[in-house]
């Protein structure tokens, strides 16, 4: 069977994780701490709530649509490791601007943080994945992936955990924390060994043209039956993910009617399942890349997602004050709640990891960032029709917990 964990002991691999893993802490701590903030702190209507979940997720994910382009070409072009630290060093100052909009309790100022923070993303994400089958072994490309995107969803929990305690009450704290943590992933991306191109890698020219530079990658990327069969399926991954996440925290709120503590837990179930679904897989698999689970992974969501849209639907009316998590977690039908919850985000680590490691050893070396890119231009582009679709279904008079399910007008529909 194959072991991965001897992977965290190299440095052609350990400096990435920690990079990556504190990356997406940051998202977390910043995204979770604006998110509770504005949702118990500063707005009191629930469709100014929902309205605001959408957006903030729309903004966080228009770079990936705008710029990926850009972002794989110049992975696949430059010295990988040089551009991690370009870009480490850029989220030391948007999240001066992020902390400072948190102190004020500005929301434009930290929506304009969080659309720069996906900047920040954009940039980094083909990296993370093309230098992995340039550092590693072929036959520790699945299990390299699984890890990173384990750790990932582990940053992710912690980072929620910490933006949920800090973001309703502990403002400073969490302005302090997003400085600290970015200031920490620069450090570790100075650590990053060397990537350069590919000695077959074209020669550098950038296309600055976005819209030409988006459509040429993706046509040139999408053609390729297995490349548009694999990026269609983590598109739909990332298209189911973007409305649980943006939905969670007035799900919870207005639905549920359970406090910021409760919210948290939700976003933290969900983190905790695609880790537990991303390492289980490298073990089903032994290391081989496949996609031969990914079938019934999807049917697994599914099932789980009407499931869970059932039991949000028939969960009983509160008297008006929000619940905290004991009492929650005692509340008639949470158990299966959570299950559900958790279901839905182990089948989907199980899902998408083996897509990600196929993306990036079926193409060469000097293409793997660029295919990265292509695939979150298609992926970002889903997530943002989604936030959309969310946006204007609450819009028409859609409930929060009908957003789950959109056929069904909300609760108490036939």
């Amino acid at each position: 069977m194959q072991d991965s964990l001897h992977l965290l002991g190299k440095r052609r691999f350990l400096p990435l994780f920690v990079t990556q893993f504190l990356g997406a802490f940051n998202d977390n701590l910043f995204r979770t701490s604006m998110v509770m903030l504005v949702i118990y702190g500063i707005y009191r209507s629930e469709e100014q709530e929902a309205v605001f979940s959408a957006i903030a997720s729309g903004l966080f994910i228009l770079p990936f649509f705008l710029f990926s382009a850009l972002a794989g070409q110049l992975a696949d072009g430059g010295d990988k490791a040089k551009i991690i630290r370009i870009v480490k060093t850029a989220e030391i100052f948007i999240m001066i601007g992020g902390a400072a909009g948190l102190l004020i309790g500005s929301v434009p100022l930290m929506l304009a943080a969080l659309f720069a923070m996906g900047v920040h993303s954009t940039f980094f994400g083909p990296i993370k994945y093309a230098v992995l089958p340039q550092h590693l072994r072929h036959d520790e490309v699945l299990g390299g992936t699984g890890l990173v995107e384990a750790g990932t969803y582990g940053a992710i929990l912690l980072g929620t955990i910490a933006g949920g305690l800090l973001g309703a009450g502990h403002v400073r704290w969490a302005a302090a924390g997003v400085l600290l943590v970015a200031v920490l992933g620069r450090i570790s991306g100075g650590m990053v060994p060397p990537a350069p191109p590919e000695k077959d890698a074209p020669a550098a020219k950038m296309d600055w043209h976005i819209v030409r530079a988006s459509v040429t990658l993706v046509n040139a990327t999408m053609h390729i039956p297995r490349l548009f069969l694999a990026i269609a399926a983590i598109s739909f991954f990332w298209a189911e993910g973007a409305i649980l996440a943006a939905q969670f925290p007035p799900l919870v709120k207005n639905v549920l009617h359970a406090n910021e503590q409760v919210a948290t837990l939700f976003l933290a179930i969900f983190s905790v399942g695609v880790a537990l679904g991303s390492v289980a897989i490298n073990r089903l698999l032994k290391g081989n890349v496949s996609a031969k689970f990914a079938p019934v992974s999807a049917l697994a969501m599914g099932v789980f997602v009407l499931h869970l849209y059932w039991n949000v639907r028939n969960w009983p009316i509160g008297d008006g004050a929000l619940i905290d998590l004991h009492d929650f977690v005692t509340t008639p039908l949470a158990e299966w709640v959570m299950f559900d919850l958790l279901g839905v985000a182990i089948s989907g680590g199980m899902f998408v990891v083996p897509l990600y490691a196929f993306l990036t050893t079926t193409v060469s070396k000097s293409e793997t960032a660029r295919t990265v890119a292509a695939n979150n231009i298609v992926n970002s582009g889903a997530m943002v029709l989604t936030a959309l679709a969310l946006t204007a279904l609450v819009r028409v008079g859609v409930t929060v917990e009908g957003t789950l399910l959109p056929s069904k007008m909300g609760r108490g529909t036939p």
